[in-house]
């Protein structure tokens, strides 16, 4: 089997994990959107990593789904609404009990990944690494964090698994990682939508911090009925923490409208809102919140879905 690292997605996190990868001798191998984005990557010559004020390049060679060749290995980094299409693309390429690293934000979309790749194993992450793309081909590491995978439907570590850990991608094997997607989920609709509305940076929501304690109590609730009573437990106290701490951020949100770029609200705050009306919850503010946050995109002429 091929131990080539395939990356489908060239933004901020699918290119912090190539250039370390690559810097760490593992084979690496970028898949881009389309011809177009080849041959710009091409004339760029590699991605290249900033990091501590310094930067390195890396020439690590690409490709598009349409080339040829079998992919063992696929770390997929596309926004969650291009994750399902993105995979299906490369479906026929996937060899026969080919494994998948799932980076997206929310929840949701890893399923639809896995409905298109039922031969692969999907295995799924969840990120507090921070990353942002400085032009095209560059990307500075932003802020050191911590990677959970893990695999609902198998519990067993993957033997690529300490690669990640050669290559000073810090990182954990969990069986129970739907704890901290939804975790993760609850974070993001806690913060994320609050601060395209109010336009802020997370700092900025300690001036609103009882429209973010009556979200955390229907999240908290929730996540309960949802029967992820873990994710639940100090919701509050680290959704202010991470507020404190990430204050002089921008959450990745508010980055995509002040760009005029699509959201991941369905796969946020979007999913938060159908799980809840599957499970008979009440949740009053997260409804008016998205409801808000719609007309906000709306206005914007930015998609909403």
């Amino acid at each position: 089997m091929s131990s080539t690292w395939h990356i489908l997605g060239a933004g901020s996190l699918g290119s912090l994990w190539a250039c370390r990868l690559a810097r760490a001798g593992k084979p690496v191998r970028l898949i881009l959107r389309d011809q177009q984005r080849l041959a710009a990557y091409q004339r760029g010559g590699g991605l290249t990593l900033v990091e501590h004020d310094g930067q390195r390049h890396y020439a690590i060679p690409a490709e598009t789904a349409s080339a040829p060749g079998p992919i063992h290995r696929l770390l997929v980094a596309c926004k969650a609404y291009d994750a399902a299409p993105a995979v299906a693309q490369l479906a026929p390429r996937l060899a026969q009990g080919g494994e998948l690293v799932l980076l997206q934000n929310g929840l949701g979309s890893q399923d639809e990944v896995a409905e298109q790749v039922p031969h692969a194993r999907c295995v799924f992450a969840s990120s507090t690494e921070g990353a942002f793309r400085e032009g095209d081909w560059q990307v500075r590491f932003a802020g050191h964090g911590f990677n959970w995978l893990g695999d609902p439907g198998n519990p067993s570590v993957p033997y690529w698994f300490d690669e990640l850990l050669d290559a000073g991608i810090p990182g954990q094997w969990t069986p129970d990682i739907a704890t901290r997607l939804w975790r993760k989920l609850a974070l993001n609709c806690a913060i994320n939508p609050l601060t395209v509305l109010h336009g802020c940076h997370n700092g900025g929501l300690l001036g609103h911090l009882g429209e973010v304690d009556q979200l955390c109590d229907e999240l908290a609730g929730l996540l309960r009925r949802c029967g992820q009573p873990e994710a639940a437990e100090g919701l509050h106290e680290e959704v202010q923490r991470v507020i404190v701490a990430t204050a002089a951020n921008y959450s990745s949100m508010y980055q995509d409208v002040r760009h005029g770029r699509r959201t991941e609200v369905h796969y946020l705050l979007g999913h938060a809102c159908r799980s809840a009306a599957r499970h008979g919850a009440a949740v009053p503010q997260l409804e008016r919140l998205l409801r808000r946050l719609v007309d906000n995109l709306e206005a914007r002429g930015l998609r909403s879905d």
